[in-house]
């Protein structure tokens, strides 16, 4: 059986990426794209897809609020694909709506496709025989609160500018760095202080995907990184994507760690 398939992400290159992952997989045909949760609804509903794989983090809509709207129109049979860390999704691994763990694993994206075939071939043999099933919609209904559930409570920080706290978007962190007994942490319009006494306390709160730990005392957003510089002892330095383009050091276990992750 042909899959047919819509890739939602609202980055080309991991359109680009995921859509090569699933060239290597028979009968999968990538039949559209999309680049925004509006943008999605529009495709899906224009081109009837088996399957979809969907972004959680997007303009416009959320990959959790596309799916809800399909619910209301027309079970559709999802894979996320998100950045969260294996323990905070473990939760629902045994549904039959799966996801997959960016960046994408070639084994573990043929695991979730075979997966999602054998839900479609089930639905289609209920259809057939009359019995029309609500399963997967239910399921699909669980996935998307516990994973909302999962995302309110580690996308908001409070950070201490002055005498105010701001309520900061994790995702508009570029690093956290300790001193003086003190976390100081910094978005590209403002640095602030955190509550938190360790970075080990923060790291926990934040998604460790995106999160990297580059040295006992400096956390940074790895979607921030603007620039590394090679340093000594082959260790680098990182420049961040804020006005002064601070730099971090990376320790020399993390140097292999961030070698391995870029291919450098």
């Amino acid at each position: 059986m042909m899959l047919r398939t819509v890739l939602v992400d609202d980055e080309q290159p991991a359109r680009d990426e995921l859509g090569y992952l699933l060239g290597q997989i028979d009968d999968v045909e990538i039949i559209g794209q999309a680049g925004d949760g509006p943008g999605a609804l529009d495709t899906i509903e224009r081109l009837h897809p088996d399957l979809v794989f969907l972004d959680v983090q997007m303009p416009g809509l959320t990959g959790f609020e596309v799916a809800r709207r399909l619910l209301d129109r027309n079970p559709t049979h999802i894979i996320f694909v998100t950045a969260f860390d294996q323990h905070a999704i473990e939760a629902f691994e045994v549904n039959a709506v799966d996801y997959l763990l960016k960046p994408v694993d070639g084994a573990r994206l043929d695991v979730a496709v075979q997966r999602a075939r054998r839900r479609i071939n089930a639905d289609r043999q209920s259809q057939a025989e009359g019995s029309a099933s609500s399963i997967a919609a239910d399921q699909l209904e669980k996935i998307v609160q516990l994973v909302s559930e999962r995302q309110s409570r580690r996308e908001r920080l409070a950070i201490k500018v002055g005498e105010r706290f701001l309520l900061v978007q994790a995702e508009d962190i570029l690093y956290a760095s300790l001193a003086d007994e003190s976390i100081t942490v910094a978005t590209g319009q403002f640095q602030g202080t955190s509550s938190y006494r360790t970075l080990d306390e923060l790291q926990a709160r934040l998604d460790p995907a995106v999160f990297w730990r580059v040295h006992r005392s400096h956390l940074v957003n790895i979607n921030k990184i603007k620039e590394i510089v090679p340093w000594f002892s082959r260790n680098y330095i990182l420049k961040m994507k804020d006005e002064k383009a601070t730099e971090i050091p990376v320790s020399r276990t993390q140097t292999r760690r961030l070698r391995e992750y870029l291919k450098l």
